[in-house]
């Protein structure tokens, strides 16, 4: 049986999460950005990827090292999604064969 107080918390996440997902549409629903707004929130996914797999320039474990060369490869390449979607792939064989 999970605790109430986790559940608690968890439930109470999810509604922080779902809050500043909708948060964003309320605040800017009736006005149109900017050409500098624009160029940040188009950047925005990219800089979340990035924060996401920083941690992995520091790893000593050579599978992250080579799925993060894999990742910088496709980033240059490719767009977000086909980036991501190899980027994990490349983690998940790489540490099972590698370690």
């Amino acid at each position: 049986m999970i605790d109430p107080v986790n559940l608690l918390t968890i439930a109470l996440m999810a509604v922080v999460t779902y809050l500043t997902r909708i948060g964003g549409y309320l605040v800017l629903r009736n006005r149109t950005l900017g050409p500098s707004a624009t160029a940040v929130m188009e950047a925005a996914p990219g800089c979340v990827l990035i924060s996401v797999i920083a941690p992995v320039f520091v790893s000593d474990r050579p599978a992250d090292l080579m799925a993060l060369a894999v990742t910088l490869l496709a980033a240059t390449r490719l767009s977000m999604l086909p980036t991501v979607l190899m980027g994990v792939t490349s983690a998940g064989i790489l540490r099972h064969l590698i370690g």
